[in-house]
């Protein structure tokens, strides 16, 4: 007995279509049917025949298994993600109904996706326009390039489900090809040059395209080279599909704009280098150790900690993990958020925290469980990592960075093997100004909204004392 299954493919239907810079009636007039037929199949109202699939894959030479695959799905757990939010916690909302928006309304769940990304872009620069009021006395500022960066990762959760199947297609050619060096060769007729870096003239990578060449400093060590190969075959291969991401922004700056493309060049280069479904693997077989990975996918610390920020695609997420990097005056230079940390958006992080410790005991992990003032506890590592150098008097810069992760998943990392739980947690703050600890020997100044006491006879050991009130 056969079993008739019918073949929707809407969502992919569309996004091919779209890819390809086509309208429905451009679409229609190639395959010899009606547009009306076209927008049937992309909203899901009619099955896909067999006749027709060929007749897609001749006409475009597309990969059916490509044209077949489970965008619908994918859709599905990324509404049933949006849908877990608060605001919607008094709605009953079954999975199978969500499943169904996606499956028959397609064009609905994309409008939903969209208008709550836009929300949390809002939220999230609501919050820093306020913080930002609140520091300078309500005065305008200029718009902030870097804050708009952050805006726009922060609010897709730093995990971008298209980059991640276009790399992980890339990285499945490259392999292939013995590796980058040999793709690069084969594909673009490109070879590479490692030249010193008095002839780069500060450059780290460049592309000629004259002599057919890309130009590598030989003062970056194994790691980086790759890393720098790889961020140009995205820049190469990769750009319909980081030009469509970055369209979803909305950018008060051309600075913020051109944060956010290398941000998302870096991040194709990083799932080209390790694949998302072979990563996503091995760091639960791994515990998430993160040298063992580096190693594993011959990446440096830094690079292999920051990928571990970005596996959250719907239906195959890891644990969520918050990164930050400083230097050791405490400026941060890159910050992403999974994992519900309340960082702070301006001055500086609480002294207290190991992140600030970790220069004192250099490339050693230092492990530490953190408890906020409102009873959140989190799990976070910490370890320097150096740029620059690769030859004497070369200079390198010394920078900390920590990973961490809600207290609830702190037993899947083994970095919490054998070591006191959180109840050995240390008390810190976002930022000594929004933080009420009042016995805190580490604070830098009072927090917002509390008067000072002016009795200096009942001076303890903490810097201010301030009223309870």
């Amino acid at each position: 007995m056969s079993i008739d299954r019918r073949l929707y493919v809407g969502a992919n239907l569309r996004r091919m279509r779209r890819d390809l810079g086509l309208t429905q009636a451009d679409m229609a007039s190639d395959l010899e049917v009606s547009a009306s037929y076209i927008a049937l199949l992309e909203r899901n109202h009619r099955p896909l025949s067999a006749e027709m699939l060929l007749r897609l894959a001749q006409t475009y030479r597309i990969d059916v298994a490509a044209l077949a695959g489970n965008a619908d799905s994918d859709d599905a757990a990324r509404l049933q993600a949006v849908l877990k939010d608060p605001m919607f916690a008094d709605i009953d909302l079954p999975s199978f109904e969500t499943g169904d928006a996606a499956t028959n309304f397609p064009g609905v769940t994309e409008a939903l996706l969209r208008l709550y990304t836009a929300y949390q872009e809002e939220q999230l620069a609501l919050a820093d326009r306020t913080a930002e009021a609140h520091a300078t006395g309500g005065g305008a500022e200029a718009p902030d390039p870097v804050a708009e960066s952050r805006r726009f990762l922060a609010a897709r959760s730093n995990n971008f489900p298209t980059l991640d199947d276009a790399a992980e297609r890339l990285a499945q050619n490259v392999a292939s090809h013995e590796g980058l060096t040999g793709y690069l060769k084969a594909r673009h007729g490109l070879r590479v040059r490692r030249l010193p870096a008095n002839v780069m003239v500060g450059s780290v990578r460049r592309l000629d395209q004259h002599r057919k060449e890309i130009l590598l400093d030989d003062s970056l060590d194994t790691a980086s080279q790759t890393f720098q190969l790889a961020l140009q075959l995205a820049y190469l291969e990769m750009r319909p599909e980081v030009a469509a991401v970055l369209a979803e922004g909305a950018f008060a700056t051309e600075s913020g704009e051109r944060l956010t493309r290398r941000a998302l060049a870096s991040y194709a280069a990083a799932a080209i280098l390790m694949p998302y479904t072979a990563f996503a693997r091995a760091v639960e077989a791994r515990r998430y150790d993160v040298e063992a990975l580096a190693r594993q996918f011959a990446a440096s610390f830094e690079q292999t900690a920051h990928r571990m920020t970005t596996l959250q695609k719907p239906g195959q997420e890891r644990v969520p993990f918050f990164f930050i990097r400083v230097d050791e005056a405490g400026n941060v230079s890159k910050r992403l958020d999974g994992a519900g940390f309340p960082f702070a958006r301006h001055g500086g992080g609480c002294p207290l925290w190991s992140v600030h410790h970790a220069f004192r005991t250099p490339r050693q992990i230092v492990t530490q469980w953190l408890e906020l003032p409102d009873g959140q506890r989190f799990f976070s590592i910490a370890r320097t990592v150096s740029a620059g150098g690769g030859a004497y008097g070369a200079q390198r810069v010394e920078r900390a960075i920590a990973l961490g992760c809600a207290a609830e998943h702190a037993d899947r990392l083994i970095y919490t093997q054998g070591r006191p739980g959180p109840e050995t947690a240390t008390p810190i703050g976002v930022t000594c100004r929004l933080c009420h600890r009042t016995d805190c020997t580490a604070r830098s100044a009072p927090p917002i909204g509390r008067q000072i006491l002016v009795d200096d006879i009942r001076r303890t050991s903490a810097p201010f004392g301030f009223s309870d009130n």
